[in-house]
């Protein structure tokens, strides 16, 4: 499956515009990530890429086709992890698991491995006669991501797939996506827990009212609002005496000596803590504590919309 082409693509809800004229493009084989405060238009815009609404204007083309023209043929090849679970409480695992494979028309021998794989995938393969109405939250939520790659899709949409599960559980979810990704599986991960897109995406959309407002790696979206890091460094000892010392080190731009700390702002892409610290250990000068206040992607929303993330 080759790029997803989104072109001024539009959602209305009677007097709502969910998703207002979007034009993107994501590369085959990435993990995108598309963050934004809940409302934002996340899951409206996923809903329409994996053909479970219908766009009131613009174009959508994935591999080349135009998606309303040839969806039943493209809907085979994606895989959709909605944030509401999507299984049946009275139904084991694999019987789950089982059912969604037949509706893509597996069969057979082929079904069987398909479901034990998704199970295994996703860390179930022991519990794949168990119901889940006695599963945890994140148990559940494996399952229904298993339940969604049943057919070894293409493209893989996730929405939200960590929402209110305990870390464990998060961070097997989370492992779990980067092994699709790199077996080929290209993903879209919609999420507003920010740490999460940091970790997995390299491509960054930030969605607010319906419009794509920001997008890049992570690092050319901090440049938005800075291009460079913030160390605060508490001293046991006053240092101000070497300030103009400190600041013949590589990258570092302005430093402010105040109350026992060193404010020390430097170029982002240039790492010299370590010789910040090797110096002010050869002036004897005990350092407390290290504070990194680099900007990171909740600030950049912030700035760019004066709103916080879960808002």
């Amino acid at each position: 499956m080759s790029n997803i082409e989104l072109e001024d693509l539009t959602k209305r809800f009677e007097q709502t515009i969910a998703v207002n004229n979007i034009s993107l493009s994501i590369k085959e084989g990435e993990i995108f990530g598309l963050i934004g405060p809940n409302g934002a238009g996340k899951t409206t815009m996923i809903n329409m890429i994996s053909g479970l609404l219908m766009p009131d204007g613009g174009g959508l083309k994935i591999a080349g086709l135009d998606f309303i023209k040839t969806k039943w043929k493209l809907k085979r090849k994606i895989g959709l992890i909605p944030q509401d679970l999507a299984i049946y409480n009275d139904l084991s695992a694999y019987d789950n698991v089982k059912f969604f494979g037949s509706l893509y028309g597996l069969k057979g021998k082929t079904l069987r491995k398909s479901v034990e794989q998704a199970l295994e995938a996703v860390g179930l393969e022991s519990h794949l006669k168990k119901l889940p109405k006695a599963f945890s939250g994140g148990m559940k939520r494996r399952l229904n991501i298993a339940c969604g790659i049943v057919h070894r899709p293409d493209l893989i949409i996730f929405d939200e797939p960590t929402v209110g599960i305990d870390p464990q559980s998060r961070n097997h979810i989370l492992e779990t996506i980067r092994e699709l990704n790199s077996r080929g599986s290209t993903i879209i991960y919609t999420t507003h827990y920010m740490e999460e897109a940091e970790q997995l995406c390299r491509d960054i959309a930030i969605i607010d009212h319906g419009k794509i407002i920001a997008r890049g790696t992570k690092e050319e979206l901090k440049n938005l609002i800075s291009d460079q890091s913030r160390l605060i460094i508490h001293t046991l000892k006053d240092a101000g005496s070497w300030v103009d010392d400190l600041k013949r080190i590589q990258g570092i731009h302005e430093i402010e000596a105040e109350d026992g700390s060193l404010i020390i702002n430097s170029q982002r892409d240039v790492f010299n803590l370590g010789e910040i610290i090797s110096f002010l250990n050869s002036k004897q000068i005990p350092i407390h504590s290290v504070l990194n206040d680099t900007p990171n992607l909740e600030m950049v929303f912030l700035s760019l919309t004066g709103r916080k993330l879960r808002d």
